[in-house]
């Protein structure tokens, strides 16, 4: 057991972090995993359940919840369990331990797998499926060892998992350690184990010990057969395949569909025309002909064969075609050389509604090659740029085309942009110049997005100067890209000036104009936009509707957000998803949480995007326990939880000072579902750490970031160092800030107040004097409020509002009534004139 353990740790450099992911996060301690820290001989001692009659219910529903929608309803038989007093004595416990692992909540399981009694196997067994299940098969196989060591024995249900951890290792070695155990144990020749052994054996090239432990089985059922079949496939012995399949055929076993589609796939390999047709006859006596895996191989063999005729007949028979029996007929097509059948098919498949994938493009290759069949070639290679689908394939096509004209460089750019990959569209764009073709407007419409995301302010006006020299600056779609790329790198006149340029605009640059001001802070300018392009006679559209309603929630301006609702319901947007989602962003930002709500509930169809708006609603509003009811009520109904869900979850956490529950859902987010965290998040679980003073955590948080912290991260953890007085990590936040924004001047402030509450005035002088040698200008703060449905604006230290003195009048009678409850104001502020003889000690 040494050397296998040796072994193991062989795999993989670092496996320390096995004993990190078995620490209980319960009341119940256990410094390690080790042997002495479980106590085998004396099991864990809990409550006797009160009613009998309870626990059949129970386990009745445990058994139905199989997968992760139903691991809530698991959680309530838990704690259901726990409120009536029922221990986890029996098989219960294991019970609820095996819905967690199936459910795929393995933090619930690591927890409940250590108030069990661990002299049995069953927990073991389950904890090694659900390490197998995660494809963590090092964890599984140090757990199955940690298992002998405990002294607890496994039994023949331990064997499967453990055998399927040593595939995925690809360790026959360690498969063979296990093999030992098993022969020891009795259990070589039960049919689910010895499958095991023999899948294992076959699919690392060890061919003649699986037939040797495959002959020695007494009883051999369809999946053993199966197993043995497969593995003579996939080592590339058709010749064993079809031997394996006739000697099953003499015994009692029937061959299912698996068996078949094993068998045929040898045909076609081995062009065994005549031999598979007389399987297709046995297939049709089986009543099989239409099961799908069997009929997309027959198909596939009958193609690969060339009997197009007989391949296209069974493919026109089938009830229903997925995308691997499209992708099986197009390369029967193109390899047998019928390029424009291969084409008129892609077509058919486009207009069936079914997407193709990589493999689908993979047989055009050929095809693109041709230079008769140029125009299908940019064809397909424009729909593989255009739709994502695989950014390596389009390369790969790209560089197989000899000809390459605009329409495929502009392909290129275009999809280079769609997947994020900016630099790469440049790049294709700079090839095209240096190549001598004259770039269309659609190309130059192409590029602009690619300079608006790396934010390259220079190259987009240079691009702007050659669309206007060569004419195209008055098309509305070049236009409305020259107009976001200015929006994107911060010129917000520029983009009204090219904006203006336009002449005959259509929706696409009306929205474009409206959203980029409403991103840029200018909701005013936004809503008096939105009302210009109805006056013009310019329908609106969901995306118009969307930016109207998000600028009318920045304002806030309930009024106006109410207008453009009722426009909703007379129209045909009182049903678009989108619009309404922005709907109940608008009335919660603007304090009307009830109607957000009340809009939530008429939706007729709700998607991620909705259940979003109104979990961010409520807790924006600081209502954690409506937000997170809301967050169960989306699992319930089915919809798949995002980043942006969880963003205003943890969001939630933080307004309401729950730092454990916003934790906890951080990690439910990246462990249990596999989410990635992204910047937002890491902000938001500084912001958390930060408001309850845990500075330490945040600072933490910050470091085991995957990827460099931007400037809002630092940001805020310079305001939680504020709040908290720590004048420590505010220089170390700071120092960050002044090299990612060096122009912000509320950096500089908010350093110079955490210095300033430490009565350091000397570094409050060096960061004044600092703001000056870089030109930094404190730019002042505003507000504003809608009263009577008129908004009020209110800039600090400035009286040009109509009722000015009666405001400060009031001001100086608050600060007059705060001061008598206590209040110090804090001197080195910089005070307002009106308040500055608030601030004197009274003479007596």
């Amino acid at each position: 057991m040494k050397d296998a353990v040796f072994h193991l740790k062989c795999t993989r450099k670092n496996l320390s972090s096995i004993y990190k992911c078995f620490l209980p996060s319960s009341p119940f301690k256990l410094k390690s995993i080790h042997t002495n820290s479980i106590n085998i001989g004396k099991p864990l001692q809990f409550s006797i359940h009160k009613d009998d009659a309870l626990v059949p219910q129970l386990v009745s529903i445990l058994q139905t919840c199989t997968d992760p929608c139903s691991l809530s309803q698991g959680r309530q038989v838990h704690a259901q369990m726990v409120v009536s007093g029922i221990g986890y004595n029996g098989n219960l416990g294991t019970k609820l331990l095996g819905m967690y692992i199936l459910c795929g909540g393995f933090l619930d399981a690591k927890n409940m797998f250590y108030q069990l009694q661990l002299w049995c196997p069953e927990p073991w067994n389950w904890m090694i499926r659900g390490f197998t299940m995660m494809g963590q098969f090092d964890f599984a196989l140090l757990l199955y060892f940690k298992m002998l060591g405990c002294g607890t024995l496994p039994d023949k249900y331990t064997f499967p998992y453990v055998i399927k951890a040593c595939g995925g290792l690809n360790s026959v070695a360690l498969g063979r350690v296990v093999h030992d155990k098993i022969q020891a144990m009795g259990f070589e020749l039960d049919v689910f184990v010895g499958s095991s052994l023999i899948k294992l054996y076959s699919e690392n090239g060890c061919i003649r010990d699986a037939r040797y432990l495959f002959d020695r089985m007494p009883r051999k059922d369809g999946v053993l057969w199966n197993v043995m079949l497969n593995g003579y496939v996939k080592n590339g012995d058709r010749g064993n395949a079809i031997g394996v399949f006739m000697e099953m055929r003499k015994t009692e076993t029937y061959p299912n569909s698996v068996t078949f589609a094993c068998v045929l796939s040898a045909c076609a390999s081995e062009m065994l025309i005549n031999f598979g047709s007389q399987l297709h006859g046995l297939v049709i006596c089986c009543g099989l002909e239409m099961d799908s895996p069997v009929a997309n191989t027959l198909l596939a063999m009958y193609a690969k064969c060339g009997h197009l005729f007989d391949a296209r007949k069974l493919f026109d028979m089938m009830p229903k075609t997925d995308l691997v029996t499209w992708n099986g007929m197009i390369s029967g097509y193109v390899q047998n050389g019928f390029m424009d059948e291969a084409s008129c098919l892609f077509h058919e498949m486009i207009s069936a509604g079914m997407k193709p994938d990589s493999i689908t493009f993979s047989s055009f290759l050929p095809l693109l090659s041709e230079g008769a069949t140029l125009r299908q070639g940019k064809e397909i290679h424009c729909y593989i740029i255009r739709n994502g689908v695989d950014v390596e394939m389009a390369c790969k096509v790209f560089n197989e085309r000899t000809p390459v004209d605009v329409v495929v460089c502009t392909a290129m750019i275009s999809g280079y942009v769609l997947n994020g990959m900016n630099n790469n569209a440049l790049e294709i764009f700079r090839w095209l110049a240096q190549e001598r073709m004259r770039p269309n407007s659609v190309t130059l419409a192409s590029v602009l997005p690619a300079c608006a995301g790396l934010a390259t302010l220079k190259l987009g006006k240079e691009l702007h100067g050659h669309i206007l020299k060569h004419g195209h600056g008055g098309s509305c779609f070049v236009g409305s890209a020259i107009m976001d790329m200015y929006a994107k790198c911060g010129r917000l006149d520029l983009a009204h000036q090219t904006f203006m340029g336009i002449s005959n605009r259509d929706v696409i640059s009306w929205n474009s104009m409206i959203t980029s001001c409403t991103q840029n802070g200018k909701p005013e300018e936004a809503i008096d936009l939105f009302h210009q392009m109805g006056m013009g006679g310019t329908k609106y559209d969901c995306v118009s509707i969307s930016a109207a309603l998000s600028a009318c929630a920045n304002l806030p301006a309930l009024l106006y957000g109410k207008e453009i609702h009722a426009f909703m319901m007379r129209g045909a947007f009182r049903s678009d998803l989108f619009a309404e989602s922005a709907l109940i962003d608008m009335y919660s930002k603007c304090g009307n949480l009830e109607l957000a709500r009340h809009v939530f509930d008429m939706m007729e169809e709700k998607n991620e995007v909705s259940w979003n708006s109104i979990i961010a609603a409520y807790g924006n509003h600081g209502r954690l326990k409506d937000s997170l009811n809301m967050f169960q009520e989306m699992l319930e109904d089915g919809i798949q939880p995002d980043h942006v869900t969880f963003l205003a979850i943890i969001s939630a956490c933080g307004h309401a000072g729950k730092v454990d529950e916003g934790l906890h859902f951080f990690h439910y987010m990246t462990e249990e579902l596999g989410i990635m965290a992204r910047m937002e998040h890491y902000a938001c679980m500084v912001d958390l750490f930060g408001r309850a003073g845990r500075l330490n955590e945040a600072f933490g948080m910050i470091k085991s970031m995957p990827f460099s912290p931007d400037a809002g991260v630092w940001g805020t953890l310079l305001g939680a160092c504020r709040l908290h007085g720590n004048v420590e990590l505010a220089e170390v936040a700071s120092k960050n800030l002044f090299e990612l924004d060096p122009q912000n001047s509320g950096y500089y402030v908010l350093l110079s107040n955490v210095h300033a509450n430490a009565g350091q005035w000397e570094s409050v002088l060096k960061i004044r004097s600092l703001m000056k040698e870089r030109g930094v200008q404190k730019v002042p703060g505003y507000s504003w409020i809608d009263v009577n449905n008129t908004t009020h604006v209110f800039v600090a230290a400035e009286r040009s509002h109509p009722q000015s003195s009666q405001i400060y009048l009031l001001l100086k009678n608050l600060l007059l009534e705060m001061k008598k409850e206590g209040y110090v104001p804090q001197l080195y502020l910089q005070m307002h004139p009106q308040t500055i003889g608030l601030q004197q000690p009274e003479k007596s």
